[in-house]
């Protein structure tokens, strides 16, 4: 058995999928299609990549005991259940830009097909037919193309079109009209594009809101010239209210690469000699799929690296910058000390991020500071996905707070969090020098300075003489080392704190009979080994 962390490749992906992963994983293989096959094969893995064909839902997730990413080798979502992802603390990924260009290419050549006949004529002339005059096409140039969606792959099918000499508009409720002006598009409402486009191309994700939305109302508003090519998602063209138009002769034809069910092989919009149709190619190109196979291989090994993932669909924090980065083991391990100096839930926790890093999206810091702060609290995985799911389960109010100024350090992370009885705990950190140390340099109230270890123990307690002793008695007779040890007070005979790292975890008695013996107001032992 290897103890490499396992990766199942459920479809067939680029061979330059697996060199991205390297040698660290263990590779095995399964048709997901195959639901026989795909649950007993799940049972046992780290991450799972997929295609279209194979359906990660709530009943694959369940089966899944150590899943950590289900990984998507392309940028359609509908065959994975991600709330039951999410609720289970799994990373889903996608690989967002990794077939735009060949999406918008397509996008084009199905619009220009639609244009000029081509794939009829050709067709046709196979066939030992010569039918010029019956695939006559219309030209592009200085005809009208409504883009419905300037998202990425709209803007590249309207950059690539405006080349034809096309005239762009489009309708697009969140991009600015400035913006689509500095692109040479002109903003419009729905109906406006309706009536004055020429083309019509459709580039919106399928949601609730855009199911149906060029439905039949839609199509009595078009020009009986109109041509109209969907490459985006099925159902936002409705395939039966497009039938109609095309049959009663409001629309001229159309281009269509994608269906309301799919696989589609039989569709009423098949027997119209003026409708170009392929079986979903808009991913389908070397390059595209290579380029997915590479994006969710190293995805998935940020991942199982326990770091967060830029194109994760249900972690929030998006691209982290490299000066935050190193920020994402501190804020967890503070997280984590946080727990365990509470002993409780808090009511409410704040993030407070200082510093230079402040210049930054720090988002991501609150992320990794709620992981710490439930690692050590739940039977579950706690992960960058089902952290949030934790807090909110539980009632915590999570606040991020910033500020560019920190007098006393570069960079500090602070975790404060208010207790059911209005107790008030908190733990700073900092990085320190070239390496990033990671360093505690407040709990509460008193300024300290000590290296993180994986085990600590933290003691408030009255200000006198002896009681340094007196630990290191009571640790010696238990065998345990006194790795370093620092006292804190703010002033003499009043209340002193002392941060201890040791070499071994101290039992829960040991740590007992300390308190006993020195009179601790509170005694915490922290463990931070993984």
């Amino acid at each position: 058995m290897s103890d490499k962390p396992v990766v199942l490749i459920a479809e067939e992906l680029s061979p330059a999928t697996v060199d991205a992963l390297g040698p660290d994983f263990e590779i095995r293989h399964c048709n997901g299609a195959d639901r026989a096959a795909l649950l007993p094969a799940i049972a046992d893995v780290d991450a799972i990549l997929i295609r279209s064909a194979t359906k990660v839902d709530a009943e694959a997730v369940a089966a899944a005991n150590r899943l950590k990413v289900v990984a998507r080798a392309g940028v359609g979502l509908d065959n994975v259940d991600v709330p039951a992802a999410t609720k289970a603390g799994v990373m889903v990924v996608n690989a967002p830009t990794s077939n735009i260009v060949t999406a918008a290419e397509l996008a084009c050549g199905l619009l220009i097909s639609s244009a000029r006949n081509i794939p009829q004529a050709n067709g046709a002339l196979k066939n030992g037919e010569w039918k010029r005059s019956k695939y006559t096409g219309v030209e592009l140039s200085e005809k009208v193309l409504g883009v419905v969606g300037l998202g990425r792959i709209g803007v590249l099918v309207a950059q690539r079109m405006a080349a034809f000499g096309m005239k762009i508009v489009a309708f697009d409720p969140y991009v600015q009209p400035a913006r689509a002006a500095q692109m040479g598009v002109k903003l419009v409402t729905l109906d406006e594009l309706l009536e004055a486009a020429d083309f019509i191309t459709v580039h919106l994700p399928k949601t609730p809101e855009t199911l149906g939305l060029i439905g039949d109302e839609a199509l009595h508003k078009v020009k009986p010239t109109v041509r109209i090519v969907n490459a985006a998602r099925g159902g936002i063209v409705d395939e039966e209210a497009l039938a109609s138009a095309l049959k009663e002769g409001r629309v001229a034809g159309a281009g269509l690469d994608v269906y309301a069910k799919e696989p589609c092989t039989d569709s009423p919009l098949f027997e119209f000699d003026q409708v170009v149709a392929t079986p979903h190619l808009g991913a389908s190109t070397d390059e595209a799929q290579e380029k997915a196979g590479i994006s969710v291989a190293k995805s998935v090994r940020l991942a199982l690296a326990g770091e967060l993932v830029p194109d994760a669909v249900n972690v929030q924090g998006g691209v982290i910058a490299e000066d935050v980065r190193p920020g994402l083991p501190l804020a967890e391990k503070l997280g984590r000390i946080f727990t365990a100096l509470a002993g409780e839930v808090a009511v409410r926790l704040d993030v407070e991020v200082r510093g230079e890093i402040t210049q930054h999206d720090v988002k991501v810091l609150e992320l990794s500071a709620l992981k710490g702060v439930f690692e050590d609290v739940v039977a579950e995985t706690v992960s960058y996905v089902n952290a949030p799911l934790f807090a909110q389960e539980r009632g915590v109010e999570v606040r991020l707070t910033t500020s560019s100024e920190s007098p006393n350090h570069r960079n500090v992370v602070t975790v404060r969090g208010t207790l059911s009885g209005g107790e008030e705990v908190s733990v700073s950190g900092t990085l320190a020098g070239p390496k990033h140390l990671l360093k505690v340099v407040a709990i509460g109230e008193y300024d300290v300075d000590v290296a993180l270890a994986d085990h600590m123990v933290v003691l408030r307690y009255e200000d006198r003489p002896g009681v340094v002793g007196t630990v290191g008695r009571i640790l010696g007779e238990a065998g345990l080392n006194i790795a370093g040890m620092q006292v804190s007070r703010a002033e003499e005979g009043g209340e002193a704190l002392v941060v201890l790292t040791v070499d071994d975890t101290v039992p829960q008695p040991v740590l007992t009979e300390i308190s006993a013996e020195i009179g601790a107001a509170s005694a915490r032992s922290v463990n931070l080994e993984d």
